[in-house]
Parts: C-alpha cells; sequence; structure tokens
C-alpha cells in the first residue's frame, strides 16, 4: 500500500485526493494545509490525519508526498522530502527560478528518490494516443505542430503577479507538450504577446495573448497559442502535420450527441474547465505515480523536464521582452 501525504488542500489537492482514493494500492494517510478548514474537510473525506507540513514530511507513516502548495513553498519542500527519503509527486512549475530547480535536482539525486513534475497534459487519453501514432511513424517524419489552449477566463490580477507570468505559468504546459510530441529539444525561440483581455493585466506586466514559435535543431517547427478568454469554453487542441499525413486531437465536448436540423448542425459546448477536461489525466498520471512507488521504476515526467520547460518558459519571457527570437544553447 503507498502511503500518500498531501501538501495543499485546495483544488488541485481534493483532485489528487479524489484520484488516489480510486487507485487500488494507494491511500491518503496525512494531509497538511495553511489554512485549518480546508485540511479539516480533506481529511473527514479521506480518514486522513491533519499534520504540520514538516510532520507530515517526516512522518513514518508516509512514502511519498503530493506538493499542491503554491509555487514559491516547492523549494523548501522538495528539500525537506528528499531527506527524508520520501517519493515526491510536484505541480508545475517546481519553481521560477530554473537554478533553484537545479538545486532541487541535485538534491533529488542525493537522496535516489522518485521525482514526478505533474505536467498532467502528457496523461490525457487523447494526446497519449497522439504522441504513441507520432512514435509509431504513422504519419511519417514529424514537420510542424500547432498547439492550442485558451482559458474560459483569466486569473484575478493579484494571482498574475505572482504566478510569473504567462509563458511561466500557463503556456509552461503546451511548452511541455511541444517536447513530448517532437521528441527532440528546442534551439530557438520567438515569442509575441499582448494584453487585450483585460488592461490590468499589461499594468501587471503580464500578456494574456499570447504566441511561440519553437524551432529544433533539424528544423522541425512547433506553433503555440494562448488566450486567457475564450467565450465558448476550455479549448484545447493539437495539430501534428507530417510528410506522410496528419494527426489531430479535438476539444472534448459534454456529450458526443449532435442534433440536425434545417437550420444546420448543432453540438454541444466543450468542456468548461479543466477539472473536467483532464479528468482522466490527473487519474492516470497519479496511478502511474503509485506504480512507479510500487516498482522503483522512474516515473516521467521528470525533474528534469520541469527544468528543460522552465528553461523554454524563461526563453519565451525573454523573447517577448527583447522583441527577438533567443537562441538556446
Amino acid at each position: 500500500m503507498a502511503r500518500i501525504g498531501l501538501l495543499g488542500c485546495g483544488r488541485i489537492g481534493q483532485v489528487h485526493a479524489r484520484s488516489i482514493s480510486q487507485i487500488e494500492g494507494a491511500t491518503v494517510t496525512a494531509v497538511a494545509d495553511a489554512f485549518a478548514e480546508p485540511a479539516q474537510a480533506l481529511a473527514e473525506s479521506t480518514g486522513a490525519q491533519v499534520l504540520d507540513p514538516l510532520a507530515l514530511i517526516e512522518s513514518t507513516e508516509v512514502d511519498a508526498v503530493v506538493i499542491g502548495t503554491p509555487t514559491d513553498t516547492h523549494y523548501d519542500l522538495i528539500h525537506a522530502a528528499a531527506r527524508a527519503g520520501k517519493a515526491i509527486f510536484c505541480e508545475k512549475p517546481v519553481d521560477l527560478s530554473s537554478d533553484r530547480i537545479r538545486d532541487c535536482i541535485a538534491a533529488v539525486e542525493r537522496a535516489g528518490v522518485p521525482f514526478l513534475t505533474a505536467f498532467n497534459r502528457r496523461f490525457d487519453p487523447n494526446f497519449a494516443d497522439l504522441q504513441m501514432r507520432l512514435r509509431q511513424k504513422q504519419i511519417g517524419e514529424v514537420e510542424i505542430v500547432t498547439i492550442q489552449s485558451r482559458d474560459p477566463s483569466p486569473p484575478p490580477v493579484n494571482y498574475i503577479q505572482s504566478s510569473g507570468g504567462l509563458f511561466r505559468d500557463m503556456m509552461i504546459h503546451d511548452l511541455d507538450m511541444a517536447r513530448f510530441l517532437l521528441g527532440e529539444e528546442m534551439v530557438r525561440v520567438y515569442a509575441v504577446g499582448s494584453a487585450l483581455i483585460d488592461p490590468e493585466i499589461g499594468r501587471a506586466g503580464d500578456v494574456d495573448t499570447a504566441a511561440v514559435t519553437l524551432t529544433t535543431a533539424s528544423g522541425k517547427i512547433c506553433q503555440i497559442t494562448n488566450s486567457r478568454r475564450a467565450s465558448y469554453g476550455y479549448d484545447q487542441r493539437i495539430e501534428v502535420h507530417g510528410s506522410g499525413g496528419m494527426l489531430r486531437a479535438e476539444n472534448v465536448h459534454e456529450t458526443t450527441v449532435e442534433i440536425a436540423t434545417q437550420s444546420g448542425f448543432t453540438r454541444a459546448p466543450v468542456q468548461h474547465f479543466f477539472l473536467e477536461r483532464y479528468k482522466a489525466a490527473y487519474h492516470a498520471e497519479m496511478s502511474h505515480f503509485v506504480a512507479a512507488i510500487e516498482t522503483g521504476s522512474a516515473p516521467t515526467p521528470s525533474l528534469f523536464d520541469g527544468l528543460q520547460a522552465q528553461l523554454l518558459a524563461d526563453a519565451a519571457t525573454r523573447s517577448w521582452v527583447e522583441g527577438g527570437p533567443v537562441d538556446l544553447t
């Protein structure tokens, strides 16, 4: 039985608790949060005990920790968990500083503990199937990857101010997906961005609408577009063009029912937010982590993957600020 401690009992902590409850051979034994009420509520729903974070990490009744706390707490919690010999599952971004992520890599390697960076979209059944087909060369050699990601509405400005910006907060998922699909590293990043939705986001020094072009050493291209607003729901699409054809993963709708009348064809809306859209991905991600604990295998995405995505986000931010391409060496 994998005994898991949850650090952070907010929205994402609750998602992970639900996933763990559905996995045979895993249980939540302890929870911790800066606020007593969500910690107590999650403890009651899981049968876990409430501990402070360090006590949870050091508990002999915890084999692994899931870090779903604010980004600026990750560094200290990762180091503490590594010292305690616990397997670690950490939400993205690992840290807003690439150098601090390198410090975390060193600590985890010294401890020899499993570490998973929670890029849940790799575990989406549709995206995972698309990636498998790419590896099987079903469309030949990849030439252009197009990733579109649009949120229903922007977050509060006070969140924007502490998030690290759109490229490090929102687009980092898509930057990891680009690496996942292309199977090779990027050598050039070119980003543009604007504040078209909320002027306050611009005044906070960030953008709400952005596009990035990534280029690999072999010349493969990935185009990513992000928007903090989509009036029609949560928009998540991928298209890959190759030498022998195309692969595409479309949006997931509320139902597959379609009605046809004299007025035309009408489909159900797309699922409205990430909690619904990626429900299966969250479960598969946690199942992968639990399996890694049980078998002693190395989970993926790794901490190195978290670093590489952060470096791309840093380069995109720099490109947007400087107004030109950034070469990666």
